[in-house]
């Protein structure tokens, strides 16, 4: 093994679906980095020997996906408690990390960043002041776009979630972590949250291939408001598609994907890379031949 190459990877369990590696790889390439990012399988027994053995197993850290983004924060909680970012602490979920200088595992969570980033990208006139976010969803990616608009400054986040119970306590426990007004409501009342919603942004699975649909009804949206996906195989979805014919500004979840990986990458081999057109269109291009079968 050159010890001279820096590597780095992603771990979930499964994780034959990450494109992780093509963007870092494309960094990579780019920047003629002596590097290294591929993807591990990780099973949830062995997590925690994983990730508080990095070096041992020939890396300077690593992304964490799903289903060990709650469990890793716990993990390295334990192990090293100032080494956790105050936002991942506040979000209970981890998917960046890195041994610092002295060997000390550290991790933050960049799923705030990476949306932020890219609904700005996407809808590059819009403003936090004053504006009511409407989010379906109360999982894990919910929890990140919720940080991301309260710490904004926009005036009211509510979440609309087919467990009710579930949307109330996420709103209960990220309450402090802007100044939002946080509330909870069933997804009936969305035609009536809609009517008054600046954003609506979809954190579910629904709409993504192989999944249920999200059948959604956007007239009620007044025709300032942006629509937000999460969703990014397909890359346009049904929402976004509906939305369009609306007239109404659109944000695919592509673009999330793309650039919460920029601040590991920072992390692991020195340099900020940068989301291009280029390598949007990469991964796009893997995206379409998932799409069809090929």
């Amino acid at each position: 093994m050159n010890e001279s190459i820096r590597r780095a990877c992603v771990i979930g369990w499964p994780i034959g679906h990450s494109r992780s590696p093509i963007i870092h790889g494309h960094w990579l390439k780019k920047h003629g980095i002596a590097g290294e990012y591929g993807k591990r399988a990780v099973k949830p027994d062995e997590l925690e020997e994983f990730l508080l053995g990095l070096s041992a197993h020939g890396l300077v850290g690593c992304n964490v996906t799903v289903p060990h983004k709650e469990a890793a924060f716990r993990i390295i909680t334990r192990a090293n408690p100032e080494g956790v970012s105050a936002l991942a602490r506040a979000l209970g979920a981890v998917n960046t990390v890195w041994l610092d200088e002295w060997g000390r595992v550290r991790a933050d969570n960049t799923d705030v960043y990476g949306f932020m980033a890219n609904f700005h990208e996407g809808a590059p006139d819009w403003r936090a002041a004053g504006k009511h976010v409407v989010i379906i969803g109360a999982g894990g990616a919910a929890r990140a776009v919720v940080a991301g608009f309260s710490q904004e400054g926009v005036a009211r986040v509510t979440l609309a979630n087919r467990t009710l119970e579930k949307a109330e306590r996420l709103a209960q426990e990220l309450a402090g972590i802007g100044e939002a007004a946080l509330a909870a409501a069933p997804l009936s009342a969305l035609p009536a949250l809609l009517a008054e919603a600046d954003v609506l942004v979809n954190t579910t699975s629904l709409g993504m291939s192989g999944q249920p649909p999200l059948n959604i009804d956007l007239s009620p949206l007044p025709d300032h408001a942006v629509v937000a996906d999460i969703v990014y195989a397909p890359l346009k979805t049904a929402l976004l598609e509906q939305a369009e014919l609306r007239g109404l500004s659109t944000v695919d979840g592509l673009g999330m994907l793309l650039h919460q990986a920029v601040p590991g990458f920072a992390k692991w081999f020195g340099v900020r890379p940068e989301v291009t057109a280029d390598l949007r269109a990469l991964v796009e291009a893997d995206i379409e031949r998932e799409q069809g079968g090929a």
